[in-house]
């Protein structure tokens, strides 16, 4: 058994092996010692090898999921090995071999997937500074590919898609790949992009990748092959319900970069929770299909504004009369249907899988019943392609019963009545009592024999018993099974058939009833295309009627896209900020414009900068998906990109400082922003000597307006930039607003127009606890900081008041007497008849 185990081994170095023997998986050696420590399970030994004991621990099988569950939640990867040789005939081990291979990007079971997340599988290649990405959620077959250029877009897709697996070529180092969890190294050979297309060719039987129109994308291709590779040899199966690939334009999208997704917290918050955050805010799906979808329009805003007034036409019309609730109440019973035809596809699918199956289809009429009374185009193209099954629905109502077991291993799962031959089978088992007692009494009446009776015993199986005094009575046909002390045992042909059908008859009906199962499946592999278009479909569906409802309950209004550069927001809110809130949101206007690009923000600390600036980024993030926005009204011309640089930390692991950190991010904005782009930059030069951070934040303010000219907006406490809009007529002055009531501070949360005046720095340290000697000291030095500016700046007055003097273009007597007197030749008397002079002429 060891050599078995050592040689299947042997071909899966890299992946824990759950070994079957009998109602266990067990595993051995170093395995052993690995799954002990992450499933705190007991480590025991099993014979010897090389004289010392063999580690070994186990899981029982039934409990095997929640196991495989925490080792790939743990990035590690699991080879399961069954018994496939039947041990009645097996000389030896019985054999065994993997089945499949469970790993973090390649899972299918329910129990094993977070419902609410895409679970990706990804592959990298790269050429240069080209790098070919493709990547596949197994659980649903969705396929995509693009290829992209530069560090900064690599690290920004890779945080947008966020796989659960990467394999990347072996001549790769980059770290941002390599260091990721899950991240495994694979063979140059199998990134070959011949290989990969005739591999896709063949799985998606076409004769080239042009109807994808991907086929010119040769390192993409390349990744593809591979990743579709290691997905047939993890699941040792057909993958019929991966039809067919597409490729991702950059283009077509509103990019976000690393920093940007970071700080408008769209699924993850600062601390890395999912409380707090625009999905948390957004998401009231109905179904698990929907809030995943909902989750990738939220990381990829579309530039397509045709598509974006198609999604506002549909939400618009839900909204009316409130559509949208009898919509998302007939969606209700719909399941996750795009998971469960995979696990259809895949033969893994659950009983419970399929009355999921049957709610869900039973409820699309009422969908499109609900439906139906609308207009809109996009919502009357959903309705057409979610399709009718009523062939299907017939099938699995009569086929399964209505509260099937979780397995099929144990039977139960066909309804009675679905197959005549399952029928007799079950009543073969379930009347083998009664049937014995009708013979026995029967006999008894034919025979005569008071003493007659029909046993069982699991050496000889049924049997006619008769005592020794009357067995000479018996029957010619009564043929002599086994003889005792004081009774005779006998069969007859009638009990000896129905022994061999009682005997087999629940083995025989478990058996017909996982065939009748497996033709099942096999019945809906026929409609998989059209069944998946359905689930696409609904999934759309529940999104546009989410946003509905969203807009409905949070007070959105529907954004207006125009041609003309422009971004104008009516009382605009920042929606997570406002769901925390007790008291009601501060609404704020903003306007940009081809004369206004850039504001200038100012006002204290915690007056609302950054949610002011943020809140617009997350309008024009939402308007961009298709939703409808938070303000009374907002009007946006095209954008190509959001740029935020709001706050930062050190990069321990990269070895940078906060102020590294700022600067790279500002880097990337100065080289990559466009007049299309929003940029929103918040303090910058903060993290470095004043001096030097006020020229930089000037430097930076100054090429975003006159070279970039991207819409802007830039909040900062150097109160010299308040002056920049003096030469650049395209920057304004905004400011939050605050008062000071009885020596406290209060927030007014409202932008005016124009610079502030001061930054309450005090007064917030004040709130923030700190100790009342400290803020005692810091007014002191505050009051001697400003004493000395003033007196500076009255002696900056003084010189620029001489050096108006000695520029005055009349002869003045004080220039003329001072031209007059060579001071190294006065007497010290001279000297004081002089300055007397000097002193009445100044006078």
């Amino acid at each position: 058994m060891m050599q078995q185990f050592l040689r299947i081994k042997a071909n899966h170095p890299r992946d824990l092996l759950f070994y079957r023997m009998g109602d266990f998986y067990e595993l051995f050696f170093d395995d052993a010692k690995r799954a002990a420590e992450l499933l705190d399970i007991t480590l025991t030994a099993r014979g010897t090898s090389a004289g010392e004991p063999i580690p070994m621990c186990g899981v029982p099988y039934h409990a095997a999921e929640n196991y495989l569950a925490r080792l790939v939640k743990a990035g590690i990867s699991v080879a399961i090995v069954e018994q496939i040789g039947d041990p009645a005939t097996s000389k030896g081990p019985v054999d065994r071999q993997v089945v499949r291979v469970v790993t973090p990007g390649t899972l299918s079971d329910e129990a094993l997937l977070d419902d609410k997340v895409d679970n990706l599988l990804l592959a990298i290649s790269q050429h240069q500074e080209r790098y070919g990405i493709a990547y596949l959620d197994l659980s649903t077959g969705r396929f995509r590919v693009l290829e992209i250029s530069g560090e900064e877009a690599l690290t920004g897709e890779l945080q947008r898609l966020d796989p659960a697996e990467t394999l990347y070529h072996e001549s790769i180092y980059h770290p941002v790949i390599t260091a990721r969890r899950g991240a495994r190294s694979q063979p140059a050979w199998e990134f070959d992009s011949q290989s990969a297309q005739r591999a896709l060719n063949t799985q998606f039987q076409t004769h080239d990748l042009q109807g994808f129109g991907c086929d010119d994308l040769e390192l993409a291709i390349g990744a593809a092959g591979c990743l579709l590779q290691y997905v047939k040899d993890t699941q040792r199966s057909n993958l019929p319900h991966i039809r067919s690939i597409q490729q991702e334009n950059l283009a077509e999208s509103v990019i976000l970069d690393v920093a940007t997704r970071r700080n408008l917290e769209i699924d993850l918050n600062m601390t890395g929770g999912h409380s707090n955050t625009l999905l948390s805010v957004m998401d009231s799906c109905v179904t698990a299909m929907g809030s995943r979808l909902l989750r990738r329009w939220l990381h990829r805003p579309l530039t397509d504004i045709q598509i974006l007034r198609q999604r506002h036409g549909a939400i618009h019309a839900l909204c009316e009369n409130d559509v949208y609730e009898p919509v998302r109440n007939a969606l209700k019973p719909v399941g996750d249907m795009e998971r469960i035809l995979t696990r259809v596809a895949l033969r893994s699918a659950r009983p419970r899988d399929l009355t999921r199956m049957l709610s869900s289809l039973q409820a699309l009429p009422e969908v499109r019943a609900e439906l139906s009374r609308l207009t809109a185009e996009l919502l009357c193209s959903l309705s057409a392609q979610t399709g009718d099954y009523p062939q299907m629905c017939d099938l699995l109502s009569s086929a399964i019963i209505e509260n099937p077991p979780v397995v099929i291993r144990d039977g139960g799962v066909i309804a009675d009545g679905y197959d005549q031959e399952l029928d007799k089978l079950r009543q073969i088992s379930t009347n083998a009592g009664q049937f014995l007692l009708d013979i026995e009494q029967r006999e008894r009446q034919i025979t005569g024999i008071s003493t007659l009776k029909v046993g069982y015993n699991r050496v000889h199986g049924y049997y006619i018993e008769i005592s020794r005094a009357q067995s000479d009575q018996a029957p010619a046909e009564y043929i002599r099974r086994q003889t005792l002390k004081n009774a005779e045992r006998f069969i007859t042909p009638e009990l000896k058939e129905f022994e061999d059908k009682a005997l087999s008859s629940k083995s025989r009906a478990l058996a017909r009833e996982k065939g009748l199962y497996d033709e099942l499946l096999e019945r809906l592999n026929e409609q998989l295309l059209a069944l998946q278009n359905t689930a696409a479909a609904v999934a759309e569906i529940d999104v546009l009627a989410n946003l509905a409802e969203r807009a409905d309950n949070l007070n959105l209004c529907q954004p207006q896209f125009c041609d003309e550069q422009v971004f104008e927001v009516i009382a605009g809110r920042h929606l997570v900020v406002e769901q925390v809130l007790q008291e009601p949101f501060i609404a704020n206007d903003t306007l940009l414009n081809e004369q206004r690009r850039m504001l200038l923000i100012t006002g204290p600390n915690m007056g609302g900068k950054s949610t002011y600036m943020r809140q617009n980024a997350v309008i024009a993030l939402l308007a961009h998906i298709g939703s409808y926005v938070p303000a009374s009204a907002a009007k946006l011309g095209p954008l190509d990109r959001i740029f935020t640089r709001i706050g930062s930390s050190d990069d321990l692991a990269g070895g940078r400082s906060t102020f590294m950190v700022e600067m790279t991010e500002t880097a990337n904005i100065l080289h990559n922003a466009s007049p299309h782009s929003l940029v929103l930059m918040d303090e910058v030069g903060r993290g470095t000597s004043t001096f030097d951070g006020l020229s930089l934040a000037w430097a930076a303010a100054v090429q975003l307006a006159r070279s970039v000219k991207a819409f802007t907006l830039f909040s900062t406490h150097y109160f010299e930039l308040t002056r920049l809009p003096e030469q650049c007529p395209t920057m304004a002055n905004v400011h939050l607003d605050a008062t000071e009531h009885q020596d406290h501070v209060v927030f007014l949360h409202n932008i005016q127009e124009g610079p502030a005046n001061r930054s309450f720095g005090l007064q917030v340290a004040k709130l923030a606890g700190i100790p009342a000697p400290v803020l005692q000291a810091a007014q002191e030095k505050l009051l001697e900081l400003e004493r000395g500016a003033i007196l500076e700046q009255q002696a900056n007055a003084d010189f620029r008041a001489q050096d108006d003097l000695f520029s005055a273009p009349q002869p003045h007597p004080v220039i003329d007497l001072l031209k007059a007197v060579n001071v190294d030749d006065l007497t010290p008397r001279e000297a004081l008849d002089t300055l007397y002079e000097l002193k009445t002429h100044l006078d």
